[in-house]
C-alpha cells in the first residue's frame, strides 16, 4: 500500500489501509533486518514517523485514537533511538567532509570520524538488550495493528473534506509559526521546530497527491529539498552539542575550536539557503492553502 490515501473511497478505510501497510513494512524490516540490525532500526523509525504524521493529519476525527497511538509510536521510536543517533552523527561528518575548504579542514574531520566511529561502537557494546528492544517493538507494531480497528473517522466526503483541511491548515500554521522564529531569533531550536512542520509537510503532500498530481509533485520536490537542508541543519546542532558537553572526545582546545568554525560556517550557508526555499514553500496563507485542499478533496470524491 503507497502512502497515499484517495478522496473517493473511504477515508477510515484508506487511513487503516495505509497504517497497516506503514507497520506491517516496519515489523518485516524489524524481523529479517534485510541489511543488518542498525539500517533495520533506522528503516522502521521512519515508518513510526510516516505513521505518526499520517495519524496527525486526521488528528481531530478521533482525538483519543491519536493521542494513544502518537505515544506508542513516539515511545518505541526512542527506545531504538540511541544507537541511530550515535551512527547519525557519522553521516554528519561525511556531509561536514564534502564542503571542506583545505586540506587542514578535512584531516580534522576525518579524525572527528574516527571518534565517533569508536564512540558508536561502544554504545553499541552497552546496549545488550538491543535485541530485545527490537522484538518490543515489533509487539508495539502488532499492537497498534490492532488497534485501528478501534478509529473512527467521518465518512461523508463533506466531513472528511473538513477533517482533511483542518489537519492541513494546523500544519501550515505549525510550519508558519516556525518559520517566523526563525527569522527573528533564529536558534537551533527553532530551525528544528521548522524541519518538524517541513516534514510534516512533505508527507502530507505525498499523502494527497492524487489531488493536483503535477502541482503537488512539484511543491512535493521544493519541500523534500527543505527538508534535506533543515536535516544537515539539525545535524549539525546536534554534534556542536556533543562538542559542548564531551569535548574530551575531539582533542585539545585548538582542534575543538578549528572544528567548531567548520560547523558554524556550514550551518549558516544551510540556514541561509533554508530560509530562502522555506520562503517559496510556505509562501501561501494557511487557510487559503487549506480550503484549496478541501475544493480539491470534494472534487475528487464526487
Amino acid at each position: 500500500m503507497p502512502y497515499r490515501i484517495r478522496p473517493d473511497r473511504s477515508l477510515l478505510t484508506e487511513v487503516r489501509s495505509v497504517a497497516r501497510g506503514e507497520l506491517d513494512k516496519a515489523i518485516d524490516i524489524l524481523k529479517h533486518k534485510p541489511e543488518g540490525l542498525h539500517p533495520a532500526i533506522h528503516a522502521a523509525r521512519k515508518k513510526f514517523k510516516r505513521l505518526r504524521n499520517l495519524y496527525r493529519l486526521v488528528a481531530t476525527g478521533d482525538k483519543s485514537f491519536h493521542r494513544r497511538e502518537n505515544a506508542r509510536l513516539r515511545d518505541t521510536a526512542r527506545s531504538l533511538s540511541r544507537i541511530r543517533d550515535a551512527a547519525a552523527l557519522i553521516e554528519t561528518v561525511d556531509h561536514l567532509s564534502d564542503h571542506v575548504l583545505t586540506d587542514d579542514e578535512g584531516e580534522t574531520l576525518a579524525a572527528t570520524r574516527k571518534v565517533l566511529e569508536l564512540r558508536r561502537d561502544e554504545i553499541a557494546a552497552t546496549e545488550s538488550d538491543l535485541e530485545e528492544k527490537v522484538t518490543a517493538a515489533i509487539d508495539a507494531c502488532r499492537a497498534a495493528t490492532e488497534a485501528l480497528d478501534e478509529l473512527k473517522l467521518p465518512s461523508r466526503p463533506g466531513h472528511a473534506a473538513r477533517l482533511i483541511a483542518r489537519g492541513w491548515r494546523k500544519g501550515l500554521e505549525r510550519a508558519h509559526e516556525a518559520l517566523e522564529t526563525c527569522k527573528g531569533e533564529g536558534h537551533g531550536e527553532a530551525y528544528h521546530d521548522l524541519r518538524k512542520t517541513s516534514q510534516a509537510y512533505w508527507m502530507n503532500l505525498s499523502l494527497v497527491g492524487d489531488l493536483w498530481p503535477s502541482a503537488l509533485h512539484a511543491k512535493r520536490e521544493m519541500a523534500k529539498r527543505l527538508v534535506d537542508l533543515l536535516g544537515h541543519e539539525h545535524d549539525l546542532t546536534v554534534l556542536t552539542a556533543l562538542l559542548d558537553h564531551e569535548p574530551d572526545l575531539f582533542g585539545d582546545g585548538e582542534g575543538q575550536s578549528f572544528l567548531l568554525a567548520i560547523i558554524i560556517r556550514r550551518q549558516m550557508e544551510l540556514r541561509r539557503d533554508a530560509l530562502t526555499l522555506a520562503g517559496t514553500v510556505f509562501a501561501d496563507a494557511a487557510k487559503d492553502e487549506a480550503a484549496i485542499i478541501e475544493t480539491l478533496w470534494l472534487r475528487a470524491s464526487a
